[in-house]
């Protein structure tokens, strides 16, 4: 298992039915796994995102602490997701969105499947580039609305 899978495991088993904010004090945490702090922040970074769902709130200074809230719902997760769009998406980022989804368990395995064949660029052959991202971040949102229960 890679380093990486390891820090977004042990933060991910910090959270609980009752506890939607985790305090992670990363010094602490990257002695007790055994890496630099600097991989705490960028699996932090990387897979504690808005768009994941999550809200990161850091504080500095005299043990300073990284404070991750969990969104209460799954809808509230997507709902973040739509609104990052905006007005173009190209598809390496929107491939990167759903296979997010996936892995926070927000949307199954055939799900993912079927949302990364709605939005690959070889169903708008001959469109310029600009026009592509515009149609995908358009379908993109409606697909995921659509998913919204």
């Amino acid at each position: 298992m890679k380093m990486t899978d390891v820090i977004a495991n042990m933060i991910l088993d910090m959270f609980d039915e009752d506890n939607s904010t985790i305090q992670i004090q990363r010094n602490d945490l990257a002695s007790r796994i055994g890496c630099v702090p600097s991989q705490i922040n960028y699996v932090i970074t990387s897979r504690f995102t808005p768009e994941q769902g999550y809200r990161i709130e850091s504080r500095r200074g005299g043990g300073g602490c990284i404070y991750i809230t969990r969104a209460e719902t799954k809808n509230s997760a997507i709902v973040a997701l739509i609104n990052s769009i905006g007005t173009s998406i190209d598809e390496r980022s929107a491939k990167a969105n759903i296979y997010n989804l996936n892995y926070q368990n927000l949307i199954d395995d055939k799900t993912a499947k079927v949302l990364v064949a709605a939005i690959a660029d070889s169903n708008m052959r001959g469109l310029p580039t600009e026009v592509k991202n515009s149609i995908r971040a358009k379908q993109f949102k409606q697909m995921l609305t659509a998913y919204i229960d």
